[in-house]
């Protein structure tokens, strides 16, 4: 019913670069893990010049979601797990995974996938996940560290005055530019004057060709992401004035985040128990079940201060975090959280004296499809409903 109401209101749309930037914005591709494929996976020819009005979120994209996606009107497939993974060497329609793909390039749908790129960024899969048990220090069990290659330049443009609003407004919306944190469109602008002398070969937009002209100009500088390179020149091109825009672009070192990357260590201002651990868990995941793995001192009463959580299989990284060189290295938990371990993992936890606790691999990700897709409406502005599906569910059941 609410899909129908929607339909009937004046239909507002943004193109898929756009979307992508916004998306980006909300787990830049350079958190994800070396091992991941994420960004845009599928790009049907026609998706550049279609309006993306609906994007549907889920976990796992298979043939009954894609069916979903074309039936509500979706222009745009967001999986969070990539459905390109291992590389392929071929496209068969008779092999169900790559049947999926053909026939999203079919329909036209862009299939897009953020995973360890949204585990790993502010606010996203695993800062939801440690919000379960309560306030206290929240930070990544292994601090991203920034690639060799900038992830980010400054973009400095010289443009005239009336010209500046309009081309700040095009790098934002279509490149990602300018957003730092929570706030987007930021710049700096200095007034100047600018010269040329156009030879005979030019056809200056402003002034005449063989005379030495001087135009009122501003310098707009803006932070600009390495994503957007590739798209830069005609951005600017399209939206300034000159028939030769002026510009510089300086790579920014990037230090490495505190508050991003790889799973989350919480340290509550308020250890909890054991057995309130679990009820939290339960009521942030919405589930009546949860594998608990008990230590002695646990169910002798000890509370939980430590709580390290990580969405999906977190067993490899708990054990990479352990290893940290010393001088970076993390505490040990009291508390595991994850959606599935390896059995000699959880009872390796379990002589070391902390407590596990498995709610199956999905189920720590699904609970936040709900709140990724109200922050994507938000930064688009109206422009683009998010709807998040509703067969896409986990494979295991309890029976």
């Amino acid at each position: 019913m609410l899909d129908r109401l929607r339909a009937m209101l004046p239909p507002m749309s943004r193109t898929l670069a756009e979307v992508i930037a916004l998306l980006e914005r909300l787990a830049p591709l350079d958190l994800s893990e070396d091992w991941d494929n994420t960004g845009l996976l599928l790009e049907p020819l026609s998706a550049a010049a279609r309006p993306i009005e609906r994007a549907l979120l889920c976990i796992d994209l298979g043939e009954i979601v894609l069916d979903e996606a074309i039936e509500r009107g979706a222009d745009l497939l967001i999986a969070y797990h990539p459905p390109l993974f291992r590389g392929l060497k071929r496209l068969r329609a008779r092999s169900p995974e790559e049947r999926v793909l053909l026939r999203a390039l079919d329909a036209g749908l862009a299939v897009y996938s953020p995973h360890t790129a949204l585990d790993a960024a502010v606010d996203g899969v695993n800062d939801w996940l440690a919000r379960a048990f309560g306030e206290g220090r929240v930070t990544p069990l292994i601090a991203h560290r920034a690639p060799g290659a900038p992830a980010e330049f400054k973009l400095v443009v010289f443009v005239p005055q009336p010209a500046v609003a309009d081309l700040r407004s095009a790098l934002a919306r279509e490149l990602g530019a300018g957003s730092i944190g929570n706030y987007s469109e930021c710049g700096f602008e200095l007034s100047g004057r600018g010269s040329f002398f156009g030879n005979d070969a030019s056809a200056p937009r402003v002034g005449e060709r063989g005379k030495l002209e001087f135009v009122p100009e501003t310098r707009l500088e803006m932070r600009c992401p390495a994503s957007a390179l590739e798209d830069l020149a005609r951005v600017i091109t399209a939206h300034h004035p000159y028939e030769e825009p002026a510009w510089d672009l300086y790579p920014l070192a990037t230090p490495a985040r505190a508050n991003v990357g790889a799973g989350r260590l919480l340290k509550l201002d308020t250890p909890i128990s054991l057995g309130d651990a679990i009820t939290r868990l339960k009521a942030h995941l919405e589930l009546t079940t949860l594998r608990v793995a008990t230590a002695g001192t646990h169910a002798a009463g000890k509370p939980i201060t430590r709580i390290a959580v990580c969405a999906g299989a977190g067993g490899s990284l708990f054990e990479r975090a352990s290893r940290l060189p010393t001088g970076d290295e993390v505490p040990e938990a009291d508390l595991f959280v994850t959606g599935e371990m390896r059995h000699h993992d959880v009872l390796a936890r379990l002589r070391a004296g902390s407590s596990v606790i498995l709610s199956e691999h999905t189920h720590t990700e699904r609970g936040y499809l709900p709140e990724f897709g109200r922050r994507l409406e938000s930064l688009a502005e109206g422009e683009l409903q998010v709807l998040i599906s509703e067969r896409d569910a986990d494979p295991l059941r309890t029976v």
